[in-house]
């Protein structure tokens, strides 16, 4: 039996703005069921690439496929198996939130329970406003659910959490959570490191029109710089005799008196070799922890840290 095709599949794309490439050759792969997070810094190409798989761009070169389809050529077959949430809403300003989602959730066949969304995503005290005096929490909170009520095999959601109290974005973390389980396929976009760290099974690192890194946030975190080690003790312990028992690469340093450092590939066996020399030596090691490179260590080394318009 043919196996399904992946969720997204983008070979070679191109899309240019006049004289300025915006996609220079991008190639991405992603996996049904899966969620995934497209980072990069402003005009890296990353919502030029995504509007293209939404079908709101045509590609200048390469290929699309979304659900195995051209999302240009076959937009009304495609439309209603994907769910987009736009960070503009969408939404007519003079539309009530709630009858706005309720004639939303008419043109699908099999939509989630309204009154179930509204009342996780907290839109119930909104229901009769007018979209334009929603606050910005709000109107993004309605495009969220305006995007899933569908019950889309794949969703788009940009920025979701943008301008939410902690409180909306927990929701938000544990509907993204839910879809997944549910086997929907989730691509997002976003600022935030920890969220894409927190949610996302894959991460795309875009920046100058390709993806310049991809792979689970373990596997990103875990490559490139070490991660460390860092103990207290006594002030003055013989580092030499240390540096014996580490494997090969490692660096032992007593940051200040007391305080000590050891900078080498993390796994299980490495933090045994160090409170094996420290029980050896008669030293209580205090204060252990091991330190890994965050997602957003990641995405600043990869792209920079100047600020870009």
């Amino acid at each position: 039996m043919q196996s399904e095709p992946p969720a997204v599949e983008v070979a070679g794309l191109v899309k240019r703005y006049g004289a300025k490439v915006a996609v220079d050759g991008l190639d991405l792969v992603i996996a049904r069921g899966s969620v995934t997070a497209v980072l990069g810094p402003n005009g890296a190409g990353k919502t030029t690439t995504i509007e293209t798989c939404e079908g709101y761009r045509r590609p200048d070169a390469g290929t699309v496929r979304v659900l195995g389809l051209d999302p240009v050529a076959d937009s009304q077959r495609l439309r209603p198996r994907i769910g987009v949430m736009l960070q503009s809403g969408g939404v007519y300003a003079g539309a009530r939130a709630v009858e706005m989602l309720r004639h939303t959730a008419k043109l699908h066949a099999d939509p989630l329970d309204v009154d179930a969304l509204v009342e996780r995503l907290g839109l119930g005290s909104c229901g009769r406003t007018t979209y334009r005096r929603l606050s910005g929490g709000q109107q993004q909170r309605l495009a969220l659910a305006m995007a899933v009520v569908g019950r889309p095999e794949l969703v788009f959601l940009d920025e979701p959490t943008a301008g939410l109290d902690p409180q909306a974005r927990r929701a938000t973390w544990d509907l993204v959570r839910d879809l997944r389980r549910d086997g929907v396929t989730v691509v997002v976009t976003t600022h935030y490191m920890d969220e894409a760290e927190q949610l996302a099974d894959a991460v795309a690192i875009v920046d100058h029109g390709r993806v310049i890194a991809s792979g689970s946030p373990e596997e990103l975190c875990r490559g490139g710089a070490e991660s460390s080690l860092h103990f207290a003790g006594p002030a003055g312990l013989d580092l030499g005799s240390l540096a014996k028992v580490l494997p090969d690469g490692a660096a032992a340093v007593e940051l200040s008196p007391g305080s000590y450092r050891v900078q080498a590939p993390m796994d299980p066996r490495l933090v045994a070799t160090v409170t094996t020399w420290c029980a050896d030596a008669g030293v209580l090691p205090e204060k252990l922890t091991v330190q890994r490179r965050s997602l957003e260590d990641v995405f600043l080394e990869l792209t920079g840290r100047e600020l870009r318009s």
